[in-house]
């Protein structure tokens, strides 16, 4: 694990605190960018559609595609990049970001747009990867998943925020506006880095291509993506055709789906703090919880969405469970990693980077599937299907531990 080396002239309590909060701050200004530019889309899928003359569902893949870059991009950059100096390489990273986003406004056809968004994405799994590594290390112990909470806490605000923002001024001056102010939030993040990000951050241990075969064949590691990719990516079966489902389903207006989109945020907001609260202690209890009210949140969906005022209600909860369980779910795997294969802790937590982004995909085309098979309004009872796996492997997960514990 890397350590932060500071100036002894000054008291190390108060000098590491401050480093670390600034550090912090710093990713999640970087987060916000990158989260942005992440789900944008999910409000400005009608609009591509129809400039571009497509159909919805094919729209939907610059959600699951970029998922698949990061997905890609995630496991094998972290270990080549492995070398490099953290500021550095969060720096070079942004760069990456700035120009994957130019391009996608650029773009003049939608194979373009989506070379873009697939380039784009490389920046966003490493960031993921190796900020999650860097903020457990900033923080005491008891306070690992709260800093893994406020890295993500950008990401949160982004859905509060700059997805309401960024459709917003998608419908207002045409979808590549959107893109263009994306990327000059990458120059914004560029700056936060190298502003507050202190340049002293030791590196890990070199990790190699080959460090990923024992994590992907461990029984519990590999039992805790598949809990990733399963209970992360549930909520955006329903999600990702958000907007659709708003404007088909419910009879909403324009003007209404973004404070729809804006009160999404806030509830994504509020879940991703009370979830790193709570999976602070022992992180696999918290989820098994959290996956619970998720399923059953995603299956009463279904059935309050024909009807507009308690269908708002339903997509709200929706945003409560949807990024709940995310600072739990980065937690778990570190802890796993730190514990059964302690060299190879940023490659594992670049490998549950994946893994969101495998849940993130699936679940896309699931809900494409389900859109053009039976219809907009099964997509979150489908999405809760998906949850029921990881409700089913968590549980597992605890079986194991407490037959190893002795206490069951």
């Amino acid at each position: 694990m890397s350590k932060v080396y500071i100036d002894t002239s000054t008291p190390v309590g108060d000098t590491q605190s401050r480093t670390g909060t600034l550090a912090l701050i710093a990713l999640a200004v970087s987060a916000f960018g990158i989260g942005t530019t992440e789900f944008v889309p999910v409000g400005l899928l009608a609009a591509i559609a129809q400039d571009l003359n497509m159909g919805i569902v094919w729209a939907g893949l610059l959600i699951s595609g970029y998922a698949a870059g990061v997905a890609v991009g995630a496991p094998i950059l972290t270990a080549l990049a492995g070398r490099l100096n953290r500021k550095t390489l969060l720096l070079w990273l942004m760069v990456v970001f700035i120009i994957g986003n130019s391009s996608a406004a650029l773009s003049s056809s939608f194979p373009l747009l989506l070379i873009s968004r697939f380039i784009t994405a490389f920046s966003h799994g490493v960031f993921f990867s190796i900020g999650s590594t860097i903020a457990v290390q900033l923080v005491p112990e008891h306070r690992k998943a709260s800093a893994i909470a406020l890295m993500f806490t950008g990401l949160t605000i982004a859905t509060v925020t700059g997805v309401p923002l960024g459709t917003f001024i998608g419908q207002t001056f045409g979808w590549r506006a959107t893109f263009w102010g994306v990327a000059l939030l990458g120059v914004v993040s560029m700056a936060a880095i190298a502003w507050l990000v202190p340049g002293n951050l030791r590196k890990p241990e070199p990790s190699r291509l080959s460090s990923m075969l024992p994590l992907l064949t461990h029984p519990k590691l590999l039992r805790a993506l598949l809990i990733t990719a399963l209970g992360y990516g549930g909520t955006f079966v329903a999600f990702t055709y958000l907007t659709p489902i708003l404007q088909e389903t419910m009879g909403l207006g324009e003007g209404m789906v973004s404070l729809v989109l804006l009160a999404y945020g806030v509830a994504v907001a509020i879940g991703n703090s009370i979830g790193g609260r709570w999976a602070n202690r022992h992180p696999a209890r918290a989820l098994f919880k959290m996956f619970l009210l998720q399923a059953a949140v995603l299956v009463l969906l279904s059935i309050l969405l024909p009807h507009p005022a308690s269908g708002l209600v339903g997509v709200f909860l929706m945003g409560l469970l949807a990024f709940m369980n995310v600072p739990g779910l980065q937690l778990y795997m570190v802890q796993l990693a730190e514990k059964y294969a302690p060299s190879a802790v940023d490659v594992a937590s670049a490998l549950n980077i994946a893994a969101f982004n495998i849940g993130i995909a699936a679940g896309s085309l699931i809900g494409g599937w389900v859109v053009d098979s039976i219809g907009l309004v099964h997509t979150p009872w489908v999405g809760a299907l998906m949850v029921g796996g990881a409700i089913a492997l968590t549980g597992y997960s605890l079986r194991q531990d407490r037959k190893e514990t002795g206490q069951g």
